[in-house]
């Protein structure tokens, strides 16, 4: 696996004193996702997990509708980044093709190179679910999160998206120095590991409307992040029938929409 660190040296001053020493600091690279042959994206990413972040990229922006529709993953490390080949059904390529014709170019941003404002903001999918989860499920998800990104606890500069049960177990984490990409590297986790869809999403992040707009793309009913939604995410995840819960701290949390999920009682 490329390595996600590198130490580098530093002068830290500190009250009113200085020591020079050396620093583990994330790694970001450029990651071009390639479909049949054809470029399609290129962001920053953390160079670790990148076939989940393929196959997670790949269905969060609905180019694929499962993940048997990806044939085969070659990554190749080049001088300046890292090539995702995938090999796709000719189902989705024809539709990639048709997307690809009306935009002039594409950014990690989510909306960039789109013709114009009613492509900017597409109805998201409808997620169903009779999901019942208990606060204090987000809860206890919350109050170990800290201690399982590892990335983060070395050298503070990564996003971390944990997938939790309904007891508030998380059962799978990825991290990157990009919010999206560390959600679409969770999505792809769990599409690749089969998981259910029985539990929520935690961010460390704030909520956006792209970040919504994924989950509902991968059927996830609850959504929770540490930080702010936007106005636009609130509407979207209303749209979507997604639970968005902010603001998410110890002994506190915000729900948006969806507040029907949310329950009281303790979990084990």
């Amino acid at each position: 696996m490329p390595d996600t660190t590198i130490s580098l040296p530093r002068t830290v001053w500190e009250k009113g004193q200085h020591r020079q020493d050396t620093d583990p600091v994330v790694q970001e690279a450029p990651a071009a996702l390639v479909y049949n042959g054809i470029s399609h994206a290129v962001m920053m990413a953390t160079p670790a997990d990148l076939a989940d972040l393929a196959l997670g990229f790949s269905l969060s922006e609905r180019i694929l509708d499962n993940p048997g529709q990806l044939l085969g993953l070659d990554i190749e490390q080049r001088d300046q980044g890292y090539e995702l080949a995938m090999e796709i059904t000719t189902e989705p390529f024809q539709r990639l093709k048709h997307r690809r014709r009306s935009l002039t170019g594409r950014t990690g941003c989510g909306l960039c190179g789109v013709e114009s404002l009613e492509q900017a903001i597409t109805a998201p999918q409808r997620v169903e679910s009779n999901l019942q989860l208990p606060a204090a499920a987000i809860q206890k998800a919350l109050d170990v999160l800290a201690t399982v990104q590892a990335l983060r606890a070395l050298t503070g500069g990564v996003h971390g998206a944990a997938w939790c049960n309904a007891q508030g177990e998380i059962q799978l984490l990825r991290e990157d120095v990009g919010r999206h990409n560390a959600l679409d590297k969770l999505l792809g986790a769990m599409a690749a590991q089969g998981a259910d869809n029985a539990g929520f999403v935690l961010l460390t992040s704030r909520l956006s409307y792209e970040m919504v707009a994924k989950a509902a793309a991968c059927h996830i009913p609850v959504l929770a992040a540490v930080s702010a939604p936007t106005a636009l995410a609130v509407e979207q995840a209303t749209q979507a029938g997604i639970t968005l819960v902010g603001f998410v701290q110890r002994d506190r949390q915000v729900v948006y929409c969806g507040d029907q999920r949310i329950v009281l009682g303790e979990v084990g």
